[in-house]
């Protein structure tokens, strides 16, 4: 087998001594060396392995692969015996690397320490982009975040450095731009802590949001399982041309999937249309693909990947990928389970919500569909950047509209922010004029990290409750996401049509039809933007943010103190006591929509990431209680008082009580947080009952000994009533595919008996009985 050192300057891997090495093999004969200078040697990837593996695979399916197919069989643990099934079967995968972000890496981390494994097995790397407020500016938040956060930071620091995992300081920027800049090509699988881990797709990349405990498998080196995915294919045709943007496509399609649509399935994009997408704005798309419940999104390789490769001082990758182009496309014939085709020539730009990113409206209508429903039409802050929209391109093409509205004597008639993606982007926008100009239009550069997109806003321009407008480029829009205000009315759009409505300051502004007044008194409209969609001078990495483990971590000392209101470390769960589970209360039946949001809240309660108990109480306290209409008010069955959810869970589990939630459509949609499974568990839970999950949280809840329970029959959610008792059986003789039942006792004393679903395949069963799955694999070692 040949191999194709790959030592790249901006390709930073996390590996030391005794990791698994992860192999890119080259069909070139030659070994070829770059000098580094302030970064670790990248490891080897195999290409080559990844090649025979996908033919192992074809071979026995007998048709033409997905590109999704290729990546995701080209690393099976076991190519040549694993069932495939799209769908249906659990796969056993081999991921490159792991990423996590600071607010989950915390848990993930501790659940890393509780196994007792001295060091990862595979490249893995922490990105502090979570924990940073934005109040005033970038360097004042930053260092107000360093002070208040500087418990939390210097135990992912040393956890980092003692187990061999990469620390991207405070500042670095948000994961997602990193990963792309960095570590994501095409051919990688790559699974990271945090739901938006997709964008990695824009390069030709599978990249997978999981939960911690996910995170942990592949650290420890276990196959890590993933339910086969199904794919629904994604044709573009035509070419995308004046306001209309990359982001424009996913916000079609989050329309027409809406926002369960994608479960269970990856999203792949192929036609004649995806050339003229940036690698960035392919990105873009992937990204928010996470809002359709896709297991993840991705793009064939092109010459659009190869040039950003090369930009990002990758081009070694680059010809290795040239050499196996053939695996990194769909084959010719390829069939998908479900076919959407857009016509981006025909495409108009789109404006999703409110308190839903699948509510899509054409920009062009959003003004008259806002009238209808008495939303508010001034736009008090139109914010751009996050994850989703923070590339070169991106601020090039808001920084085009800027200087228009400059030109003719005009600033921002709305409050405006900007956030750069990663330092990377911020030192090459202030290089480069963008940053001044989008200063001088009336915006305030934040931080490189997350910000007001998660909740991490101090904001102070309205009060909480008073109903206002905020537009965003960013990729999610619940009910009090940005600001914990769930009267403001947030929509999401492409970083121009924010640009365009916050020089307006109104929703229903149109700007490919619509007139400003300049200064002068004269009537103008804004030009289409244009932006360059890399930099012509090369990027400029900026300060260096990254801290590599030293080769050996055995002698670094990991504190956490018993008197710490930030960290926790970790007792183990109960086992499974070995009999079904009776008498369990009702916690609360949930009306609606149940986001991990709703489940487990972000904004102030990220500090407590790192601490179970703390966290706990948030849990639920967002969700709707269906008896009342009421939010974090549900009664005690055994004192007959209304208290909030984790009281009253406090409470039952004090008493020795299990309790169940019942839920709705799509419960745990959004964010991959685990806490969401974690809190219910450590506050006594036993299972959840809802219609149906989304794909993330429904295995962090297995992961950590819950059971996730459908209802055979939907409608018996309306049989549920919150003084049941409810008792689960079927428990002793748990098995794959078999049903278990519900008896519920109702207040009046009458039984029900319901038939509820599950996913469990055997290795599952095996980590509900041990109590979770940590407790499974420490078993095992």
């Amino acid at each position: 087998m040949a191999y194709y050192c790959l030592t790249v300057t901006r390709l930073r891997l996390a590996l030391g001594p005794g990791a698994r090495r992860v192999h890119v093999a080259a069909a070139l004969r030659s070994r070829a060396q770059v000098s580094m200078s302030r970064f670790e040697p990248d490891s080897f990837v195999n290409y080559e392995k990844m090649s025979k593996n996908i033919a192992i695979v074809r071979k026995r399916l007998g048709r033409p692969l997905t590109l999704s197919e290729k990546i995701v069989y080209g690393h099976l643990d076991d190519p040549a015996g694993q069932e495939i099934g799209r769908g249906r079967t659990y796969l056993r995968l081999r991921p490159d690397r792991v990423a996590m972000q600071d607010a989950t890496a915390q848990m993930a981390m501790l659940q890393f320490i509780s196994s007792g494994l001295p060091r990862v097995a595979v490249p893995s790397t922490i990105h502090c982009d979570h924990l940073i407020e934005a109040q005033t500016g970038a360097d004042q938040d930053l260092q107000r975040a360093k002070d208040v956060n500087k418990e939390v930071y210097n135990f992912l620091a040393t956890a980092g450095a003692k187990y061999g995992v990469g620390f991207w300081k405070p500042g670095s920027g948000i994961i997602h731009q990193i990963i792309l800049e960095n570590y994501a090509y095409p051919g990688v699988l790559l699974i990271g802590t945090d739901s938006h881990t997709p964008n990695g797709g824009g390069l030709g990349a599978i990249c997978i949001g999981v939960g911690g405990a996910d995170a942990v498998d592949v650290m420890a080196d276990i196959p890590w399982e993933l339910k086969c995915p199904n794919v629904i294919g994604v044709k573009l045709t035509g070419s995308l041309s004046g306001w209309t943007s990359p982001k424009d496509v996913i916000l079609k399609v989050a329309g027409i999937l809406t926002v369960k649509g994608g479960t269970g399935a990856i999203v792949e994009y192929h036609g004649p249309g995806v050339d003229s997408i940036s690698c960035t704005g392919m990105a873009t798309i992937c990204n928010m693909g996470a809002e359709i419940g896709a297991t993840t999104s991705v793009f064939p390789y092109n010459h659009r990947m190869r040039t950003y490769l090369e930009k990002t001082g990758r081009r070694e990758i680059s010809v290795v990928a040239d050499s196996f182009h053939r695996d990194l496309v769909p084959d010719e014939g390829c069939v998908y389970d479900q076919v959407v085709e857009i016509n981006l020539s025909e495409l108009k730009p789109h404006i999703n919500g409110p308190f839903t990113p699948d509510w899509a409206h054409p920009v062009s209508e959003i003004g008259a569909t806002a009238k209808k429903n008495d939303w508010p039409l001034e736009v008090k802050v139109g914010l751009i950047g996050s994850c989703t929209n923070s590339s070169y391109e991106d601020m090039g093409r808001a920084a085009s509209l800027a200087k228009q509205a400059l030109d003719k004597g005009l600033r921002c008639k709305s409050e405006f922010t900007v956030t750069p993606g990663s330092e990377q982007i911020r030192a090459t926008i202030e290089r480069d004029g963008y940053a001044q100009i989008l200063r001088d239009v009336g915006g305030v550069v934040l931080a490189n990290a997350c910000g007001p997109c998660i909740g991490q806003w101090d904001r102070k321009d309205v009060k909480k409750g008073e109903k206002n407008t905020i537009v965003t480029s960013y990729n999610r829009n619940f009910t009090g996401r940005n600001d914990a205000n769930p009267a403001t009315h947030a929509f999401v759009t492409s970083p121009e049509i924010v640009t365009a409505m916050a020089i307006a300051g109104r929703l229903d502004f149109d700007p490919e039809t619509d007139f400003l007044t300049g200064a002068d008194g004269e009537k103008f409209r804004l030009q289409p933007p244009t932006g360059d969609e890399l930099p012509a001078r090369d990027f400029d990495p900026g300060q260096d943010t990254y801290q590599h483990p030293p080769p050996q971590g055995t002698s670094i000392t990991v504190d956490v103190s018993p008197s710490s209101n930030r960290l926790q470390l970790l007792e183990p769960f109960d086992r499974w006591s070995g009999t079904d589970l009776e008498g369990l209360r009702v916690l609360i039946k949930v009306k609606g929509k149940c986001t991990t949001d709703h489940i487990s809240a972000a904004g102030p309660w990220l500090k407590f990431r790192g601490h179970l108990d703390n966290i706990s109480n948030n849990m639920l306290i967002g969700a709707v209680n269906t008896e009342n209409d009421g939010v974090n008010s549900v009664k005690n069955q055994l004192t007959g008082r209304y208290g909030g959810v984790p009281e009253v869970a406090r409470h039952y589990k004090a008493e020795g009580v299990g309790w169940v939630v019942v839920g709705d459509e799509n419960y745990g949609e959004g964010s991959s947080r685990e806490h969401a499974a974690l809190e219910p568990r450590h506050l006594g839970g036993r299972a959840i009952i809802v219609k149906s999950f989304a794909r993330i949280h429904e295995t962090n809840l297995k992961k950590q000994g819950m059971l996730p329970l459908t209802f055979a029959d939907p409608q018996d959610y309306d049989k549920v009533g919150p003084e049941d008792t409810v008792s689960i059986r079927g428990l002793e003789s748990f098995s794959p595919g078999k049903a278990l039942t519900a008896v519920l006792k109702h207040a009046d004393g009458r039984l029900d008996s319901i038939s509820l679903n599950h996913t469990f395949n055997q290795p599952q069963i095996e980590w509900f009985k041990a109590g979770s799955a940590l407790n499974r694999m420490k078993e095992l070692q």
